[in-house]
């Protein structure tokens, strides 16, 4: 078990941020091992045909048998939503010193992969060399395997930023921390992390919390070193719209008599605070389309809407929730 202990001043700078890096480098433990997610098997599927003649031996070299990944390649966003090259200048800039600790405490206690064996040279120059080259592989890969879906990626992840706010809001640290995984437990002002390999206590000391929600992380995923800052990857809601195009519908009958077909979908959607864009992509329509049944179902009460910074939210009212809520249970006693 790893276990944050954080301070009022630390949840006070609790704060949540968008990272391609680590999305890429996350994405390669579903590259690897097929059987973490299911859901993954399209995306996964459609990448290995585009590999091509990257260094595939050395892309899976970075992740240990263990499923750990080094610091240095996941380092903490600056701002909110960093661009992929911004984050990877900062793995650049990592010292010999610091690539050869954290690639040997990735795959300890195993040794250090063939493919990674000048990470252990006495001398700077071949590490040097190693890290660039590991570099240039990784924005390689972005470009192929990631960076096509970014932006619909983007979108999921901002909508599950919006639900946990909306948690925290409804029951603190408490609420937020237990509705995110069920290895997440906040006991007595310490963030415990179940069922990890490693074992250390880490006092953020005033250095906050930073939370990191992410579409291939399978389970919550704090730093390998207990020196690093407090920050964890968990994995995002709504990630099986990424790769399907089903939609899930309230009921199929009694929604769609008296709304029609798109505005029951959509209204079933809208159980969590949602934007246009991320719902005419689930939908997979254009956002003009959406706007106007949104318009009909905010006049007569069946969603509300609120502003979040650049984004208009929307949600299902406490009379849409009515609504979907007896439709779905006509349909379960017709079943």
């Amino acid at each position: 078990m790893i276990s944050f202990v954080l301070g009022v001043e630390d949840l006070a700078d609790t704060r949540f941020a968008l990272s391609p890096l680590h999305e890429t480098l996350f994405s390669l433990r579903v590259l690897q091992d097929p059987g973490l997610s299911a859901l993954h098997l399209p995306w996964r599927r459609s990448v290995l045909g585009r590999l091509g003649t990257l260094d595939t031996g050395l892309l899976m070299s970075l992740v240990a048998q263990r499923r750990t990944l080094p610091d240095f390649l996941t380092p903490n966003p600056a701002g909110f939503a960093p661009a992929f090259e911004e984050e990877l200048s900062v793995v650049r800039q990592a010292s010999c010193a610091r690539v050869r600790h954290d690639l040997r405490l990735a795959h300890a206690p195993d040794p250090v992969p063939e493919a990674l064996r000048d990470a252990t040279a006495d001398e700077d120059a071949p590490v040097a060399r190693l890290r660039d080259a590991i570099c240039d592989l990784l924005r390689r890969y972005w470009e192929v395997a990631v960076e096509p879906m970014w932006p619909q990626m983007r979108l999921v992840l901002e909508a599950d930023m919006t639900y946990r706010a909306r948690q925290l809001a409804l029951g603190g640290a408490r609420l937020l921390f237990t509705d995110m995984h069920p290895n997440l437990r906040w006991q007595a002002g310490e963030l415990h992390i179940h069922q990890m390999i490693s074992r250390h206590r880490v006092a953020a000391s005033g250095r906050g919390l930073l939370l990191m929600p992410s579409v291939f992380a399978h389970k919550p995923a704090p730093p390998v070193s207990p020196d690093e800052p407090p920050s964890l990857v968990y994995p995002s809601r709504g990630v099986a719209t990424l790769w399907g195009s089903e939609i899930p519908v309230a009921d199929a009958t009694a929604l769609v008599s008296l709304l029609g077909a798109s505005r029951a979908r959509l209204l079933s959607l809208l159980e969590e605070p949602l934007p246009t864009a991320e719902l005419a992509r689930r939908l997979g329509v254009t956002p003009s389309a959406v706007s106007q049944h949104l318009r009909v179902l905010h006049a007569t009460g069946l969603v509300t809407r609120t502003r979040d910074g650049r984004y208009v939210l929307y949600r299902r009212s406490t009379l849409g929730d009515r609504l979907t809520a007896t439709a779905s249970r006509a349909r379960t006693q017709d079943s």
